[in-house]
This record gives C-alpha cells, structure tokens and sequence, in this order.
C-alpha cells in the first residue's frame, strides 16, 4: 500500500497578541515526521539550480528573528552545513552569533516547536548565503511585542537583513506597531502565512517584503523546475495599512501581500536538521512560508543590496529578473489576482520567485 504524506504545523498555537511560526513538517499517514537517516527534500545545490542562485554575500549578516530558545541551534547548524559541504558557521569563527532580545545571552526558555522554526531558518540562510554571517536574536515568547523588540534589535547590532517567519491576525493598533519594521537600509522579509487566502501582520506591513509561497516541482523544462501557487501561502488585501507607492494593483484599496514568493509547499519541501523535539530528531522535511521568508531574505544578503533597497518596492522595477508564477489557486477570491497565479503580479506569489539576484 501506498504511503501518503501529510503535513503537521510546528507551533500552531498562539493566543491573541501572539505569533505562530509558519512552518509545516512532513508526517506519514500515522502522524509521524518524515524522518530519515540522512537528508530528504530540497537540497542547497536543488534550491540553488531552481532560483540560479551566485557566490556572494561576503560582509552580509542574516538576521533571524524567532521566539523561545533552540539550545541546539549551533551544533545543528553544524551537521546542516557540514553535509552539504559548506563553509562552517560557528561562534568560535565569528559567523554564528545567537542572543536573547536584549543582545545578552540569558537566553529564554526553549521551545521545541519554536526550535524547528529555528533550525529550518537557519539551515535555509544556510542554504542560498553560505558566506554570509548569521545573527540569531531569541525573543523571550512570541508575543508580537517580544517579537517585533528582537526584530529592533537585530538591526541595532548590525544585520544587513532581517528574516522572520511568523504572524497572526490582523489588528487595528499594528497601523502604529509596525513602526518596528521600518529600519531603512536593511531588506526585512515575512512570511505571508500557511492558512491560504487571508491577510497576516506583519506581513501586512508597508515596511517589509512580504513573502508568499509555490510547489517547486523538478521537471524536463530548460530551467529544470515549474512553480504554481501552493495553496496555503496567504495573499489578501490589508485591513488597516496603507497602500505603498509601488503598488499599483486595483483589486486592494490598502496593502496587498505578497511582494515576492519562494517554494513553501511541504510536499516539494526542504531538508532541514533539527534534534531538539519529542519524536527522534535528525532529517526532516519542512514547508510553509517559513521556509520562503529566509529565502528572500538570503536573495537579499546574495545581492548585498540591502542599504539601497526602500522597503519591498525593488522587486516592482525588476519584475524581468524574477520567474512568474502563472497558475495555482490558495483559496476563494472569485478567481481574481488576489489567490489565483496570473501572469504578472498576484496576491500569492507576489511579482514572482527568484531568477538570480536581479530583484533583489
């Protein structure tokens, strides 16, 4: 009998005035994870085939935001890197920096769901910008304040870019709380959410790129892979923000996410290292939007870009440097941009994926 596969959300829960991360692991039809005695899913070199990614990000600092403490961030990063074969990223040579919100190193109490957001963020700044350092900043919980004082303080100790993957709902107040957001001269990406057609903060924001999701299939084209929507990236319009300048689509009288997307569909998933859960850690394979918020946000550190970049508006001008993303639906929209992949901008997929660092 055929085994099929399901996916499980890694830290769901989240009352109001909090996050949840959006990140999706891979379980058999017994609710187990997909685990494996080495590496399943998308790989560096597959990602970097896909999004015909290029050497750099020498001097760039990956920021990742996330809540709780992963005690075994470092030395899953290690195994991670060292499979693949790139460059060790340690404390001991400078290229692995992790911190509470405060910048110090009373670090909160660990998380296990919190953890694998943790290391699929890492393995995949890993994965598109070996070079590149990486600054993980721990937020005490996944309130949004918590959150969004982590987001200030990775920009205060230098990132060049700033990745986060989590959201909720929106509310009126994040108009003034998005504020947190607004650091010029640093790219900051979001993931748009795994719930499909609806708008998330902060994705929401004017401030940030916001990131929507595809299934990244190989296959026997010139480029090696097709892309459609997956159908649980969030796209929408805003309730309460603002309409950038640089948006011009009719369809959203306010903001409207996504900006740019990268693939998030757990069955196309990624291979991530994580060993601090309940079941057997090790392998295992991870969608969600998580997986493209640092995507993008490594594009980003890729270009070395970041201080000329003004909030999510570098990818409407550069449209030519990206793949359009033209089929696929993540829910009911009376079959508008707004959840259906069009050629051109749509709510799911944004402007596109990544064709090189052109866009970014």
């Amino acid at each position: 009998m055929a085994m099929r596969f399901l996916h499980a959300k890694v830290c769901p829960s989240a009352a109001m005035g909090e996050a949840r991360c959006h990140s999706l692991v891979r379980v058999d039809n017994t609710g187990a994870p997909l685990a494996a005695a080495g590496p399943r899913g998308y790989r560096p070199a597959d990602l970097a085939s896909a999004y015909k990614l290029t050497a750099g990000g020498a001097g760039q600092t990956i920021a990742i935001v996330d809540a709780y403490d992963d005690p075994n961030a470092e030395s899953d990063l290690a195994v991670y890197r060292s499979q693949f074969g790139l460059p060790a990223c340690t404390t001991a040579n400078g290229c692995f920096r992790k911190v509470d919100q405060s910048g110090g190193t009373t670090y909160p109490r660990a998380n296990q769901g919190w953890a694998e957001e943790i290391s699929l963020d890492l393995d995949m700044a890993s994965a598109i910008c070996p070079a590149c350092k990486i600054l993980l900043v721990e937020a005490t919980t996944n309130s949004f304040s918590n959150l969004a004082a982590g987001v200030d303080r990775a920009a205060l100790m230098g990132a060049t870019v700033i990745s986060n993957s989590y959201g909720g709902s929106e509310y009126s107040s994040e108009v003034s709380d998005q504020s947190h957001f607004n650091h010029p001269g640093i790219a900051i990406t979001v993931s748009s959410g795994d719930n499909g057609f609806g708008t998330e903060f902060p994705a929401a924001s004017q401030y940030v790129t916001a990131v929507g999701g595809t299934t990244l299939t190989k296959d026997g084209s010139s480029r090696g892979f097709t892309e459609t929507v997956w159908s649980g990236a969030g796209s929408g319009c805003s309730a309460y923000i603002a309409k950038p300048s640089w948006q011009t689509d009719a369809g959203c009288a306010r903001r409207t996410v996504a900006d740019v997307s990268a693939v998030a569909d757990p069955n196309t998933g990624v291979a991530v290292y994580d060993t601090y859960r309940l079941h057997p850690g090790g392998w295992l394979v991870f969608g969600g939007t998580s997986v493209a918020a640092p995507i993008i946000a490594s594009m980003y550190a890729l270009a070395g870009n970041g201080s000329s970049v003004n909030y999510g508006s570098y990818s409407y001008s550069h449209r030519t440097s990206l793949f359009d993303v033209t089929s696929g639906s993540n829910g009911s929209c009376g079959g508008s941009y707004l959840c259906t992949g069009v050629a051109g901008f749509d709510g799911p997929t944004g402007n596109g994926t990544p064709n090189g660092t052109g866009a970014f």
